[in-house]
């Protein structure tokens, strides 16, 4: 279990704030509408009011206690940029900042940012990928131009086992485990045998995934 300062209550950090109940971490969330705040009380440990661009407000909540603090202010630049900043100056141990544009990006890791979270893009980017591709069931975007992708078996290589499609020499992508009948199977080989309605999770630069499965 983690302790986590989450800043900003919309619904974006509300959404957050639910996950971080499943997770049971200890959350305390802060945000300076009411409303807000009261929404959020059944998913966190405690939830307050108050203005995180004040530094004695911040200063109050203790950030250097806290394993990450997350910024979810996507609204108001600059009220994202100046909590952020006062976090990092206060000590915070780790600052991930959520992102609203490129242009905000940057200026959130120039001031004290040490990750930042681009939701709309990321959305984007799993929206285009996820409904334009008959054969692509999930997409995570990792670092770089690499991602993890959920893929049917192409049904020429039904009937075939890992060995011999060998896509990691290929072309470069690693298949991390195997979904059939609803199951995962993690325990890859290259005798696992792919069957015409297996699953595929698969590990690459998008330009190689999208070259070998035609996307």
């Amino acid at each position: 279990m983690k302790s986590v300062l989450l800043i900003g209550l919309g619904r974006f950090g509300l959404n957050i704030a639910k996950k971080l109940k499943e997770m049971k971490h200890d959350v305390l969330a802060v945000d300076c509408n009411e409303e807000r705040v009261t929404e959020a009380m059944h998913f966190v440990t405690k939830a307050l009011i108050g203005d995180t661009t004040k530094k004695d407000f911040l200063l109050s909540l203790g950030v250097r206690n806290f394993d990450v603090c997350i910024v979810t202010i996507g609204e108001n630049f600059r009220n994202s940029l100046e909590t952020t900043a006062l976090l990092r100056e206060l000590g915070a141990q780790k600052v991930i900042s959520r992102a609203s544009s490129d242009f905000h990006a940057k200026f959130l890791l120039k001031n004290g940012a040490d990750e930042v979270v681009y939701p709309e893009e990321q959305l984007a980017s799993w929206t285009a990928i996820r409904y334009t591709s008959d054969n692509v069931f999930d997409y995570i975007a990792l670092d770089g131009d690499y991602a993890i992708y959920e893929l049917s078996v192409p049904k020429i290589w039904a009937g075939k086992t890992v060995g011999e499609i060998n896509i990691r020499k290929k072309f470069e992508i690693n298949i991390l485990a195997v979904r059939k009948n609803g199951e995962l199977c993690p325990d890859i080989s290259t005798e696992t045998l792919l069957e015409d309605n297996d699953i595929l999770l698969v590990l690459g630069s998008n330009a190689s995934v999208r070259k070998c499965f035609h996307i």
